[in-house]
């Protein structure tokens, strides 16, 4: 089951020596972390990304053990941004000339970089956003300004302390009206002190939900005071200005430009993955160790997860898991393909699996989010401590919700299409639907009824079911859109309907992917039978949540889906016996995961008792403030106001 969640041997043998390279490391230590304060918070995040770039090069790793490497260090701080944003952002938008003067730089860390767009009163709307860069043709520069409080950059990750220059996203002037939307590389502090450049105000944006958490990421405050900056810092692989100052469009289709967030989306798509199912096996390993209730006269108590109310919760997380990550690997195969197509000049993928990211984006991490604090609550109290390692997992990946403006980007994404046009046209595996058999057209699809009865397991039937709700509903979309004064304005009366189609869609490629997985030829016994499991667990909860839109399609009856209902039961308690064993295939180490409840020997209760004499209010038995505030009181020596 490891390979089959790894995706290779290779992929096991890789993440297992990375990950224990980190975890027997002592500087990569973070069992404290949610107990410093802010400013030794960053200090250690500074410190472990040092250290995590001198063993890299020491032990010449390879790209792929490197960001391994990253990934199990396990403390969110610049290096993302400047990996995951600013070198992406240089290598699409910057001429071979401006890739070669400043990638060698960033890719031995001789600049940090980061991504500049949100502004403090705009957040990701683009077209809003108030930061100018006036150019000014008897210097041959760019001035940069933030001309009011709103056109602060706001929020981006690494620009408050670390980052010496950014990858700057505003509106760009000839000095008598906006011209066009660009993209700059801007330095921003000074190489040889790290203080800010004349006229740059640079600073952190303060403390964020949580403890530990996100608190280690700088998220900056940038403004600019009329800073001047050479016309050649322009990122001008797609649009560029000429020293006369006219506006001219490079022979490099613009479509490029939505090669970064591609890649930028498949990232956080990734790493949300990679939340739930730590969550998820925090959950599953201690739910199997906590006992609680159900003994009769003095007998032993009953282990939490043979409880049908924790499996019911549970056991669906842990087939999201799974379907999670096996979607995530087509993903990443996906964001390959289009790679490969777009350096053969061949865009006709692009805007498909830009949406589909976004979407994905979108109802993933909202899903990730809902289903963290799922798992905290099916730990009981002990999942509220911070050494539970849910509460900081949580914070972590919360803010994914809102990253990149994705909502609205989803939404404008989905695409319209009027009945006619569905009856008759051909349906292509990702924004559009095509019939599981093949013959027939989208509304047979949607209008015929499951014949599979009580066989819903059945592969072909569930994914039929998916298909046929993701159609009705982006048919009901169609329809009502064509109704209103103007598509913009349907559009927006529309958004709710239209993200709910957007998850119908998502939901339908996750199914098919994970019943693809199954199919092929996975080694090991009883591993394609658990898969079968989980893969049933996954769609006929999914089924049984979206019921109602089930049977709007005609496509199953009320009976069918209580027969799904009391399937359900039936797999979860197959599942059962292998619940451990299943989350121990993440093979994730106890370091990764951050848990005392999750511990993979688990000895939890010792490990308890010992963590919570950490926390700096059992430095002394007697706390700070007695002799002030309690001694008085609890000696009645206060002077009482005479009434």
């Amino acid at each position: 089951m490891k390979v089959a969640w790894a995706g290779s041997q290779h992929a096991v043998e890789v993440a297992d020596r990375m990950a224990r390279l980190v975890a027997s490391d002592p500087v990569f230590r973070k069992d404290t972390r949610t107990m410093l304060s802010r400013k030794e918070l960053f200090k250690d995040t500074l410190k472990k990304a040092a250290h995590a770039w001198k063993r890299i090069v020491e032990l010449r790793l390879t790209e792929e053990e490197a960001n391994l490497l990253r990934l199990y260090v396990d403390q969110p701080g610049y290096v993302d941004l400047h990996w995951g944003m600013f070198v992406p952002a240089i290598k699409g938008q910057g001429t071979e000339e401006q890739q070669k003067k400043w990638l060698p730089m960033a890719y031995k860390f001789q600049i940090i970089g980061c991504y500049a767009q949100t502004e403090l009163g705009h957040g990701s709307n683009v077209q809003g956003l108030e930061t100018t860069a006036t150019f000014d043709p008897s210097t041959d520069e760019f001035v940069m300004h933030s001309p009011t409080l709103a056109s602060c950059k706001w929020w981006p990750g690494g620009l408050g302390k670390a980052s010496t220059s950014l990858r700057l996203s505003c509106s760009s002037h000839n000095g008598r009206k906006r011209l066009w939307h660009t993209w700059f590389h801007c330095a921003v502090a000074k190489l040889d002190d790290h203080s800010p450049l004349p006229g740059v105000t640079l600073g952190d944006i303060g403390g964020k939900f949580g403890s530990g958490a996100y608190n280690s990421m700088d998220n900056g405050v940038l403004r600019f005071d009329h800073v001047r900056i050479p016309r050649d810092q322009m990122l001008m692989r797609l649009s560029q200005v000429t020293r006369e100052g006219k506006y001219v469009h490079s022979d490099v289709p613009k479509q490029l430009l939505y090669g970064t967030m591609v890649y930028v989306r498949q990232t956080i798509v990734a790493d949300a993955s990679k939340a739930l199912s730590r969550a998820v096996c925090i959950a599953v390993r201690y739910s199997a160790i906590r006992k609680q209730f159900g003994s009769q006269a003095g007998g032993p108590e009953t282990q939490v997860i043979n409880y049908k109310t924790q499996q019911r919760r549970l056991f669906p997380l842990l087939a999201s898991a799974y379907a999670y990550r096996f979607v995530g690997q087509w993903l990443k195969w996906l964001y390959t393909d289009v790679t490969q197509k777009l350096e053969a000049k061949d865009y006709s993928t692009l805007p498909e699996a830009s949406c589909l990211y976004c979407w994905a984006q979108v109802c993933d991490n909202i899903c990730h989010t809902d289903a963290i604090e799922e798992c905290r609550k099916l730990c009981g109290g002990h999942g509220y401590l911070n050494s539970s390692g849910l509460p900081e997992l949580f914070a972590v990946y919360v803010p994914a919700c809102t990253y990149e403006g994705a909502m609205r980007f989803a939404v404008a994404g989905c695409k319209v299409f009027d009945e006619d046009r569905l009856s008759g046209g051909h349906w292509e595996p990702t924004c559009r639907h095509r019939s599981s058999h093949g013959q027939h057209t989208a509304l047979d699809a949607m209008q015929k009824r499951c014949k599979y009865s009580r066989r819903l397991v059945n592969p072909a039937a569930v994914k039929e079911v998916f298909e046929a709700r993701a159609l009705r509903m982006a048919v009901n979309c169609a329809q009502n859109i064509s109704k209103a004064p103007s598509q913009e304005e349907g559009f927006s009366e529309l958004s709710p309907d239209l993200l709910e189609a957007a998850v119908a869609h998502v939901q339908l490629i996750i199914v098919t992917k994970f019943i693809e997985k199954i199919e092929e030829d996975i080694p090991g016994p009883g591993v394609k039978e658990q898969l079968q499991k989980l893969c049933s667990i996954y769609a006929l909860h999914l089924l049984h949540k979206h019921l109602g839109d089930s049977l709007s399609t005609g496509c199953v009856t009320a009976r069918q889906g209580a027969l799904a209902n009391e399937q359900l039961g039936k797999l979860y308690a197959q599942v059962r016996p292998n619940a451990v064993a299943l989350v121990d295939a993440f093979d994730y180490t106890d370091h990764y995961l951050g848990s005392v409840l999750g511990r993979y020997d688990g000895d939890v209760y010792p490990a308890l008792y010992e963590e919570a004499w950490k926390d700096p209010l059992n430095e002394t038995v007697v706390p700070d403030g007695y002799q002030e505030h309690l001694r008085p009181l609890l000696k009645q020596q206060l002077k009482l106001s005479r009434l």
